[in-house]
């Protein structure tokens, strides 16, 4: 439990109400991994305004949760926000995919989901 995520501020936030922190672990699993999907995707068709827009909606989540991308986060999302076209950003596009498919995982097997 808790190596791909940290539960720390979740739980700050739900005043240590399981019940809480179910539904939260629930909304990341359904709305993260589309988010990163969408995300993969628009950085592929260096589509900026939404690549700028689903980091910057996976945001606050990947970093309550702790998934330790969040810098790696920032860079795709300034990536697309500055429409950087002459860097490349998918290394850390990589990492921030693979810290979500790992978390939501653990996330699934941790709260029986």
């Amino acid at each position: 439990m808790e190596q791909n995520y940290k539960l720390n501020r979740v739980k700050e936030l739900a005043d240590n109400d399981m019940d809480f922190i179910k539904a939260l672990a629930e909304a990341f699993i359904e709305e993260v991994p589309e988010d990163a999907e969408r995300l993969k995707n628009a950085v592929a068709t260096s589509d900026y305004k939404e690549t700028y827009q689903a980091a910057h909606k996976m945001k606050p989540t990947i970093d309550l949760f702790e998934l330790g991308v969040l810098q790696d986060l920032l860079v795709v999302q300034d990536w697309g926000k500055f429409e950087k076209a002459g860097e490349d950003c998918s290394s850390q596009l990589k990492l921030v995919l693979a810290a979500v498919e790992q978390a939501t995982a653990e996330l699934k097997e941790d709260f029986n989901l």
